[in-house]
């Protein structure tokens, strides 16, 4: 059975770039062969600022919104966060949607697509990495930035990854494979609920 690779949107606003992104990515996951990979876009499961009354480490959620979010991240051996950098820092529906969870993450790799401006959205990039690893992620330093992004939509909004982005996207999922392989160990041995 293939590691489940959740390839999470991590923009929320309207005419957001992030989905033509993360279903390019999809696809190259699926071409790439050694994951199954799933979209998971946070806007989907509409989390208000976190509203649960219990801290994430008890796990002992009380909202819809947020036992799908836990669900849905649970089942997730790897992450690529499809991560819009906002006035030099990671989207606000990013830190919220990490906030929500703790165990769910846990000894779990992530990668970063990111995209913004000149800088490719490397600061958000930067800025995402240790909020990862407060909730137990391990962020690998491959990762694919794409600067001025909106250069590289066509005028229909489609996206043809350069040769560029299709050798560091490869390079990034053969790295986020060999660290979720070495992590199964941890995620096994946490404790039952």
């Amino acid at each position: 059975m293939k590691n489940q690779l959740s390839i999470i949107i991590g923009s929320t606003r309207p005419r957001r770039a992030g989905p033509i992104f993360a279903e390019w990515l999809e696809g190259f996951a699926r071409e790439h062969g050694k994951f199954e990979p799933v979209l998971t876009d946070i806007a989907a499961f509409k989390l208000p600022m976190l509203d649960e009354p219990h801290h994430p480490r008890l796990g002992k959620y009380e909202n819809d919104h947020t036992k799908a979010w836990s669900k849905a991240i649970d089942a997730a051996d790897a992450f690529v966060f499809v991560a819009p950098e906002y006035n030099y820092f990671v989207a606000p529906a990013i830190v919220n949607a990490v906030d929500y969870l703790l165990k769910e993450w846990r000894y779990k790799p992530a990668a970063i697509f990111s995209y913004g401006g000149v800088s490719g959205g490397l600061r958000a990039a930067q800025a995402l990495k240790p909020l990862l690893t407060s909730v137990g992620v391990m962020p690998i330093p491959e990762g694919v930035a794409l600067p001025a992004y909106r250069t590289l939509l066509d005028k229909g909004g489609a996206y043809q990854a350069s040769d560029y982005v299709l050798q560091g996207a490869k390079m990034m999922l053969d790295e986020l494979l060999r660290w979720s392989e070495a992590l199964k160990a941890l995620r096994a041995s946490l404790p039952l609920e």
